[in-house]
């Protein structure tokens, strides 16, 4: 049994695909043990309660320092043992004494086609205002290993999606989450599953 731990920072619209992924047998073998969120109130963690997933709130905002939030953020993780961690849409930078203790066993979704758009500032609309901006045809999303530089591990899947005429931000954003991003991210933990893709 895979047991899963999801960082979220928003509305949770890939927790959303990863659950009924796992809840529909698309994912095999899997538990989410746990959703994180470094935000109060956000919509993932109602999401994570409706499928009867525990969700908690470690915000950086609730403590003295940022080391003292580092702490709690592996102290949680430590209490959840998760084999995998999936960053899906956290907005947090990881710290790096959680990448290390779970080297490559953190993966993340970004909303376009890595090197393209990524790094540091380049996260939710954003990405996509760029990339109308740059006028490019086609774009997508990366499924990556997490390492100690923003949008820079190991790439383990990406799925291209066509840029079209008269395209908004929000158009495109919601055709990345719709035909790339909610499509790997799930065949990706499924493929971790089964043991296709080794982590650890």
């Amino acid at each position: 049994m895979l047991k899963v731990a999801v960082l979220v920072s928003g509305g949770g619209t890939n927790l959303e695909a990863i659950l009924k992924a796992v809840e529909g047998g698309e994912i095999p073998d899997t538990q989410i043990v746990g959703v994180i969120s470094n935000n109060e109130g956000v919509y993932a963690l109602e999401r994570a309660k409706n499928h009867g997933v525990p969700g908690f709130c470690v915000s950086p905002k609730d403590f003295d320092s940022r080391d003292d939030f580092n702490k709690a953020l592996v102290a949680k993780l430590d209490e959840l043992s998760p084999d995998l961690i999936v960053l899906a849409g956290c907005l947090l930078k990881i710290p790096d004494e959680i990448i290390h203790k779970y080297n490559r066993r953190i993966i993340n979704i970004h909303p376009a086609l890595i090197p393209a758009f990524s790094g540091k500032g380049f996260y939710g609309l954003k990405v996509h205002e760029e990339a109308l901006k740059r006028g490019v045809k086609i774009t997508g999303a990366t499924v990556h290993f997490v390492d100690e530089i923003l949008d820079n591990g190991e790439i383990i899947a990406q799925k291209a999606v066509e840029v079209r005429p008269g395209d908004t931000p929000e158009v495109l954003q919601k055709r990345v989450m719709e035909e790339a991003e909610w499509v790997i991210l799930p065949e990706v933990i499924g493929k971790i599953a089964k043991g296709d893709i080794k982590i650890g």
